[in-house]
């Protein structure tokens, strides 16, 4: 069996050094022509924040602050895998495997972790193929069924016979299939479940008004970042990996978005929380094989079969699409659905507190 070794994050001076070459060389294209972030994240906060990471912001600091928990690598399926591997004192801890999305990292859960050990968790938090500290793939393949065997893999390696799985974004979708896998997993918690209307919408709720808006508006605003990461994303990888700023824009404009933020992404997140996760892609080089996951599996995000594992849900008011309760009920056995009362797409970043009692409270009931 591979073996499993410690980790730590260690970006070097050339690294850090080069990073504020490359900020302060930026070359900035003209204002956009509106008032608001209509046509893009505004040139006058990217500058604003590209100057505060070239001579403010502390990533020491930062760095010892994301090495606070005990991190490995090991190989799975000839790819390494980085993860943080956060052990409970107590002894009836029960193992919770915890996935994030794109444009998140375990960044996402760096709030969480803490609680979610004092609660009685052994938290196993990895990063997905191509993110972060995780390796790059080198051939096709890597789509959401292959990564949940491989997180299933990797709770058998560190000696769990059964285990709970949370996710959101591209983590719900590997926590998806790992519920319909089933094997170990004793269920699932979700906080962006999909779903479908189970018929013709000929009179539709105040809620599934709400449902169709949003995903119109995703389709007509939000969505085009999708289309190129999903067919074209070696050729977006050229100006992700080279630029700083680029990285940074591509990742801050979606903190804008899909934050409940009241339009502006620092009423949710700090400024130096955006950056510590942009950081990651940053260091790693991975605006590209990150992207690689929706080329691999984006048509089918949501997949087909049913979960039959318990199934609980976080639904939060800001997130990317709302999807009602009787939505999602075909293809989960939901047996906890909570509706937040704010909160968005990076719900363990934005409301860890929320985050933390309901995936407590719903684990709580398949714990032995």
């Amino acid at each position: 069996m591979p073996g499993i070794n410690p980790f730590r994050i260690a970006a070097t001076e050339d690294e850090l050094a080069d990073l504020r070459t490359r900020l302060n060389r930026t070359r900035w294209p003209e204002a956009e022509c509106v008032d608001d972030w209509s046509q893009g994240i505004p040139l006058a906060y990217t500058r604003e924040l590209a100057d505060y990471w070239a001579n403010t912001y502390e990533w020491r600091a930062r760095e010892r602050a994301l090495n606070r928990f005990d991190q490995f690598t090991t190989e799975i399926d000839g790819l390494d895998i980085h993860f943080i591997h956060q052990r409970s004192s107590r002894p009836d801890a029960f193992p919770l495997l915890i996935t994030h999305g794109w444009p998140g990292s375990t960044v996402e859960f760096h709030k969480v972790i803490a609680p979610l050990t004092e609660r009685g968790f052994d938290v196993v938090c990895p990063s997905l193929p191509g993110y972060g500290f995780s390796g790059k793939p080198t051939r096709t393949g890597w789509g959401v069924e292959r990564i949940a065997v491989a997180w299933a893999t990797l709770m058998g390696r560190l000696g769990y016979e059964r285990f709970g799985a949370q996710g959101g974004d591209w983590g719900a979708s590997v926590t998806t299939q790992i519920g319909r896998n089933g094997g170990r997993c004793a269920g699932i918690h979700l906080n962006m479940p999909l779903g479908t209307p189970p018929g013709p919408l000929d009179n539709p709720t105040d809620e599934e008004l709400r449902a169709l808006q949003r995903m119109k508006y995703y389709r007509r605003w939000d969505n085009a970042y999708a289309k190129q990461q999903s067919t074209r994303q070696q050729t977006l990888g050229y100006g992700l990996v080279d630029s700083p700023v680029a990285q940074l824009a591509w990742i801050v404009e979606k903190f804008w978005s899909w934050t409940d933020c009241d339009g502006h992404p620092e009423n949710a997140l700090t400024r130096d929380e955006m950056l510590d996760n942009v950081m990651l892609y940053w260091l790693t080089g991975s605006g590209a094989s990150s992207a690689r996951l929706y080329w691999e599996s984006f048509t089918s995000f949501g997949g087909a079969d049913r979960v039959e594992l318990p199934t609980g849900v976080a639904a939060f008011p800001k997130e990317i699409l709302q999807m009602p309760r009787s939505w999602c009920e075909a293809g989960f056995n939901i047996t906890r659905w909570t509706t937040m009362p704010r909160g968005g797409h990076f719900a363990a970043f934005e409301q860890p507190a929320l985050y933390v009692d309901d995936v407590t409270t719903f684990f709580d009931t398949l714990r032995r």
